[in-house]
């Protein structure tokens, strides 16, 4: 009966998800080439609103919480785990004051409505993960943006989502991170520990499990000032263990 249910309120929220994706499409071409950027961010905002708020329609239900307070003068690198396609969502909605910036691989930069166009409209360092070159020059770029326009970019260190239903992490790599911070030096970065939506599309976006439960907590920022690259990296990784429950705080943390 649950696998039958499932199969059903998948169904209506990807028809619902379809249509959010092709109607905030036409918004956010209308947006950008009638009234500017800032209208094109908004668009964008609620098209990621729309998505997360939608998933009601299959029983689940989300949490965003915010643990630190966080600066809004200065630029912020978010360092999230990742389990699914949906943790993307509530991360421009709800930290959208920050103007979140993605690191993206590039073959999303076309084909999907709405998402695609974003992508190529919102400065995100789209990167080639077979041109490690390629991959630098953008992130180098995306970097230097935020140090200058004092908003946020969103790295995932583990690379590629985690298929683990348990959400046992990969290990995080450096090398994005210590670029970004390398062009935006001021930067504060700020793990974020998200859950349950591996368990939430697990296949893929057919079938999704319904009333599941969602949530993202915003950790308190580590200051990368004395410290390296990798040192930050795995200061983040761990938060977001302990986080997660996946281990226990080191005596540095406690």
């Amino acid at each position: 009966m649950k696998k039958l249910l499932d199969y059903v309120l998948s169904i209506i929220y990807l028809i619902y998800f379809g249509l959010v994706l092709v109607i905030f499409h036409v918004a956010q071409v209308v947006s950008f080439h009638g009234f500017g950027k800032n209208a094109h961010k908004k668009s964008v905002d609620w098209m990621n609103a729309f998505i997360s708020y939608g998933w009601y329609l299959t029983g689940s239900t989300i949490q965003f919480n915010d643990r630190s307070d966080l600066p809004t003068d200065r630029p912020i690198i978010f360092v999230p785990n990742h389990q699914s396609m949906f943790d993307i969502s509530p991360i421009i909605w709800f930290l959208r004051r920050h103007t979140p910036i993605f690191v993206s691989k590039i073959e999303l930069a076309h084909g999907i409505p709405g998402v695609s166009y974003n992508l190529r409209k919102s400065g995100a360092a789209l990167i080639d993960r077979k041109d490690p070159k390629q991959a630098i020059v953008e992130i180098s770029r995306l970097g230097k943006l935020i140090q200058e326009t004092k908003r946020s970019a969103v790295i995932f260190p583990e690379g590629t989502r985690t298929r683990s239903l348990s959400g046992e992490m990969r290990p995080f790599v450096t090398g994005g991170v210590a670029t970004l911070l390398k062009r935006a030096p001021s930067a504060l970065v700020v793990p974020i520990a998200i859950r349950g939506t591996g368990h939430f599309n697990p296949k893929g976006l057919f079938p999704l499990t319904s009333f599941s439960r969602m949530s993202w907590q915003v950790l308190p920022g580590i200051e990368p000032a004395g410290r390296t690259a990798e040192e930050v990296v795995q200061m983040a990784r761990e938060a977001i263990a302990v986080e997660l429950g996946h281990v226990k705080p080191s005596v540095d943390n406690v």
